[in-house]
């Protein structure tokens, strides 16, 4: 009795974590910054909540059942990370736009590849985040401290949005696309610096490494806040539809995903399967880039494309048709 005691107690722990987890849509990071750190462990917790109800389920406790089921409030959040329920096969028609969102890394894997790759996708909307902003932009490029827009079509209007000394930056263009007009919004939220070696140092469960990580995040949540208020703004008062792009630097189930993504779908929960992972740079690979669309706009096929690696980031590859 004394071990199901203590199994009890560490899944009550996890499930509680996890439920910490769906706060995130409407706790802010300035408010509780260690809530949203939850998100990062949500892939080891739903794992872990999965294990504990196996054991259950070989123990034939009834408290198998209870968990089981309390398994499908996670049905989405799991989804948003690896999703294998995609309609995507039912959608057989011609494109209108195919969309390409991609953290360059300032071309550090080699500038004119990664040129020339952007080049074959021969894609309608190319945004680009973490450009390299020590070489001459063409004319045809919207310039920006560190994001970029290409597009085969007219751009209408176009802002910044994040004007300040953040080290994000994030804009909008509205773009005609064949009489159409989209609101693109290129997404680049403040980054972490962070650095493999702070993970590696992890590996030896030094408290002060630990706190050092923690230094860095929390105040980077806090960061984001204020941008994606700004961000929402432009997005809320649009009178298009809408294609937010972009590296969000968070993960699924986070404040950022939650509130960037409101009103809004995720065209991965839309069109695409297996892992949406993006960032490879680390031990445990990350999903931070995204493609968000107006319900008008529908998802067609999407995929990150982790054939190549010219940044720590894989590109990302939309299509739609515009309704």
């Amino acid at each position: 009795m004394k071990s199901n005691q203590i199994l009890l107690f560490i899944h009550i722990v996890v499930a509680v974590l996890l439920l910490c987890t769906l706060g995130n849509a409407w706790v802010p990071p300035n408010l509780l910054g260690s809530l949203n750190l939850l998100s990062l462990g949500f892939p080891y917790l739903i794992l872990a909540h999965v294990i504990l109800t196996v054991i259950w389920i070989i123990k034939k406790n009834k408290l198998a059942i209870v968990f089981a089921l309390g398994t499908f409030l996670f049905y989405n959040p799991i989804r948003r990370w690896a999703n294998y329920s995609s309609r995507a096969d039912n959608e057989k028609t011609i494109r209108d736009i195919k969309v390409l969102t991609f953290n360059v890394k300032y071309g550090e894997y080699g500038w004119d590849k990664v040129k020339n790759y952007i080049k074959e996708q021969n894609a309608d909307i190319i945004l680009v985040q973490e450009k390299d902003t020590n070489r001459a932009l063409k004319q045809d490029l919207v310039k920006y401290p560190s994001v970029i827009l290409k597009t085969k079509h007219k751009i209408v209007r176009q802002a910044e949005i994040i004007e300040d000394n953040a080290r994000g930056n994030s804009f909008y263009a509205d773009v005609d696309i064949n009489g159409k007009i989209i609101r693109i919004v290129n997404v680049y939220l403040e980054p972490f610096r962070l650095h493999k070696s702070m993970f590696t140092k992890l590996d030896g469960l030094g408290i002060g490494n630990v706190s050092t990580l923690l230094s860095h995040m929390i105040p980077t949540f806090q960061a984001h806040e204020d941008q994606v208020k700004k961000i929402r703004k432009i997005i809320d008062l649009s009178p298009y539809p809408v294609i937010l792009a972009g590296d969000f630097n968070s993960v699924p189930n986070s404040y950022e995903y939650y509130n960037l993504g409101k009103d809004l779908q995720d065209a991965f929960l839309v069109a695409g399967k297996g892992s949406a992972s993006s960032f490879h740079d680390y031990k445990v690979p990350l999903r931070i880039d995204y493609i968000f669309t107006s319900k008008s706009i529908i998802p067609l096929s999407y995929k990150v494309d982790n054939s190549v690696e010219l940044s720590d980031h894989y590109p990302v590859i939309a299509e739609f048709l515009l309704n």
